[in-house]
């Protein structure tokens, strides 16, 4: 006798004050996802057609990192996007659900979200993860993402993107490795006093490190990062300074005609709460902003400059 496996369906919804298009246009777009998800750490794009398109994505569940490939299919008209993993991590053997968006008014949208899984050979202790995964997941997504929304309308001065880029004579795998051997930093950069880096499997990594700021101060900050050899590395901060509510980066590497164009961009989300604390009681958005592009720029900079020396004396 064939036993039929153990499918879980559940859903969580949450109340918006925002358009239902623009919850789904949101949603919809997930280069928007690290920014308004805290588990989302990455997600790539791996293919589009006609109102379906294939993503990889790669997220902590109940503390870990793990990836896995999804199908989503686009429903605009009806404001539902379908999903479903095509490949899983375990202990999951298999996943999907929809988002869907329900107009409650012209600015009040509810939002839906469903899932349905199975553990690998049904597993008790596999699906309890799962659904205790799942459940925190879908708790935090919801609630950030009704958080995002309704920070938008004026917010624009408390996020921006910046970048700084260096032409280095080398190769891009060299400069690649030096970024990518963050476990080392502590040997090579002046502004790192201790990094603990794990890899728990092959391109996802866990980072910790204490950083010194010029007035000699250190902070520690954790961030997971998702490497892409030789083009880019993409991250994420979860313990974040306590001027940023949201830092997310990408070191790229573009070949050139006499090397390599690194370049080091940041997106942020400014605290403005902690700025006077921080930088004193005459201090505003303007100074928070400035002081926040500086360090991490100083940063950027000075760790692209001992990739460059690293690089170039490999010639």
């Amino acid at each position: 006798m064939t036993t039929q496996p153990v499918v879980r369906e559940v859903e969580h919804e949450i109340t918006v004050a925002a358009p239902a298009r623009e919850v789904y246009r949101l949603i919809a777009e997930v280069e928007n996802w690290p920014r308004i998800f805290p588990p989302t750490i990455h997600v790539d794009q791996a293919s589009q057609g006609a109102g379906q398109e294939r993503i990889r994505v790669w997220a902590t569940a109940n503390g870990a990192p793990k990836n896995w490939t999804s199908q989503r299919a686009l429903h605009p008209d009806t404001l539902r996007i379908d999903f479903r993993q095509e490949v899983s991590t375990p202990p999951v053997a298999a996943m999907g659900g929809a988002w869907i968006i329900e107009p409650l008014s012209a600015e009040q949208s509810r939002v839906r979200l469903l899932h349905d899984y199975r553990a690998i050979d049904d597993d008790p202790g596999g699906l309890a993860w799962i659904d205790q995964a799942v459940d925190g997941n879908s708790r935090s997504e919801l609630a950030a993402l009704r958080a995002n929304l309704e920070f938008v309308v004026g917010s624009e001065k408390l996020t921006w993107s910046f970048e700084d880029t260096v032409h280095i004579h080398g190769s891009p795998k060299d400069v690649y490795d030096f970024i990518n051997e963050a476990d080392l930093w502590s040997e090579r950069l002046p502004h790192v006093a201790r990094v603990n880096l794990q890899e728990p499997e092959p391109g996802l990594q866990e980072l910790e490190m204490d950083t010194r700021s010029p007035n000699g101060s250190v902070h520690t900050t954790k961030s997971y990062r998702v490497c892409f050899p030789y083009d880019r590395i993409v991250y994420k901060q979860t313990t974040l300074p306590v001027l940023m509510s949201l830092h997310t980066g990408r070191w790229s590497f573009l070949p050139t005609v006499s090397g390599v164009a690194a370049t080091s961009r940041h997106t942020v989300v400014l605290r403005p709460e902690n700025v006077t604390s921080v930088l004193g009681p005459d201090a505003g958005v303007a100074e928070g902003r400035e002081h926040v592009q500086h360090a991490l720029s100083t940063n950027s900079r000075t760790t692209l400059g001992y990739a460059k020396t690293y690089a170039e004396s490999r010639v």
